[in-house]
């Protein structure tokens, strides 16, 4: 049976590469990639990508996937405390799934409760909302602490997908 992975992204302005290239390596390796935003339709990155969504996140049964993904993004602010985004990250830990958070949607973990005490990165803007909710924050651009895999930004990326194949 192949994975299926569903990635979350805000319907408008997530960060282009920390979509387009996590989700080439995840389908390279043979996962199913499911696109969830607040609404289904086309949305568009801050740096021009179109994409279309699959589902909204009210939609998304976590317990039907193997990775939950939420990518970052100027976007990806509107969601950080989008009841229906905080229930799915909870519900991804709690079913034992693997859980990414890239760029600024690591703070969407974070607000979710879920990084107490892991091991997290982040855009550095953010970091303090890691902090705040008990993350053990680090610098560096790629984490991997249990199923959840955090970075930094667009640079890490790729490398962000190869350790959520790794994980599955």
């Amino acid at each position: 049976m192949a994975k299926k992975a569903v990635m979350i992204i805000a319907f408008q302005g997530f960060r282009d590469e920390e979509y387009l290239e996590p989700k080439a390596v995840l389908e390279q390796a043979g996962i199913a990639v499911a696109t969830a935003s607040t609404e289904v339709g086309v949305a568009t990155g801050k740096l021009g990508a179109q994409v279309k969504t699959d589902m909204q996140i009210k939609d998304v049964a976590a317990a039907e996937f193997d990775a939950i993904i939420f990518v970052g993004g100027p976007g990806s602010y509107s969601l950080f405390e989008n009841p229906d985004a905080l229930k799915l990250a909870q519900e991804a830990i709690k079913l034992g799934k693997v859980l990414g958070g890239i760029c600024a949607a690591a703070a969407i973990l974070a607000h979710a409760g879920v990084l107490k005490g892991i091991k997290a990165t982040s855009f550095s803007g953010v970091a303090d909302i890691l902090r705040e909710n008990g993350a053990n924050y680090s610098a560096l651009g790629l984490e991997v602490d249990g199923k959840i895999v955090t970075a930094d930004g667009p640079s890490n990326a790729k490398g962000f997908g190869e350790e959520i194949v790794r994980l599955l």
